[in-house]
């Protein structure tokens, strides 16, 4: 059974329905009706001890990333961050190493202007839970079940460095490539950059934590839709290439922990919003399109199609 299964069985059911809840379990975040003009968007992630990180990676570094990944489910539903809470369970009381990660938790929650307004703390096995909040203008939120038949993919980044820097954790590369690559894996930087866009132009979206063709099954599941990728139009980290070679779209694909944000939009307004990133000096790329047929496909450099396997990171 993995994670979705699990959530689906025996979690979904508890879904009660409310007039409040706009959309709940099954999106990067619920949505809730608050007042006249405003949505409430929450989300919680854990991030557990040799699971999600290495104990003996810095302090600093772990509470930057817990906080970053945090703040891309907000990004992936064009939401602003804006409160965080923290639940930390810790094997002992680490001065040294606490200062270091409430460093690392100023310095990443001031680059939103949120605010952590509680918690809690506990003895155990390393591990982090943080729920976000954050708000959006009446209606704005994206979900991933919004995609139609004929809209464009977009990605909005190089995919795969993460992964690799996992992948090449225990391999003598040079410096200066290792420090990008890690870079990657432990600062990842939401896309709250593109919520503005997201509102105006967004079908449906989802930030890219488990590898691009989970997450954009995610999205066709959601929205009973299928999709078809072209293998060429996939931005792919330079560094994959290098090592990988012709298997570098095979990680981006699957690999996870990009934090790139996946979206749909209507072929129609597509020039309109690339003109739009243009002015705003920014780079995302068309990769596919909404089909109505259900699965994924991809069309590689061989202008062959192939049925793609949804495969990314699975808990379980």
């Amino acid at each position: 059974m993995d994670e979705f299964s699990l959530i689906a069985q025996f979690f979904k059911p508890l879904d009660l329905k409310r007039d409040e809840v706009l959309f709940g379990i099954g999106d990067d975040a619920a949505c809730l009706h608050l007042s006249d003009g405003v949505n409430l968007l929450v989300s919680t992630d854990t991030l557990v001890s040799d699971v999600h990180f290495l104990p003996e990676w810095d302090a600093y570094d772990i509470a930057c990333r817990s906080i970053m990944v945090n703040v891309s489910d907000m990004a992936a539903m064009a939401a602003k961050p804006c409160w965080i809470t923290l639940a930390l369970t810790l094997p002992e009381i680490n001065s040294q190493w606490l200062t270091s990660f409430a460093h690392g938790l100023k310095d990443s929650l001031n680059q939103f202007n949120m605010t952590l307004i509680g918690g809690d703390t506990t003895r155990g096995p390393l591990s982090i839970t943080m729920t976000i909040l954050g708000i959006t203008p009446e209606g704005q939120a994206i979900s991933r079940s919004g995609a139609k038949p004929g809209d464009i993919i977009l990605v909005s980044g190089e995919l795969g460095a993460a992964a690799l820097a996992i992948k090449l954790l225990d391999t003598e590369i040079p410096r200066q490539e290792k420090t990008e690559l890690m870079q990657k894996l432990l600062h990842p930087k939401p896309r709250i950059d593109l919520i503005n866009f997201l509102r105006g132009y967004a079908t449906a979206a989802i930030d890219i934590s488990d590898g691009l063709s989970a997450d954009l099954n995610h999205i066709c599941v959601a929205s009973g839709v299928g999709a078809c990728l072209n293998e060429n139009a996939i931005p792919t980290h330079f560094l994959l290439k290098k090592y990988l070679r012709r298997k570098a779209v095979d990680l981006a694909l699957t690999g996870g922990d990009d934090y790139e944000l996946c979206f749909t939009v209507p072929e129609n307004k597509l020039p309109s919003l690339m003109n739009e990133f243009k002015n705003a000096n920014l780079l995302c790329y068309p990769i596919g399109v909404i089909e109505s047929a259900p699965g994924i496909r991809i069309n590689n450099a061989d202008n062959q199609c192939n049925e793609l396997r949804p495969v990314g990171y699975t808990h379980f």
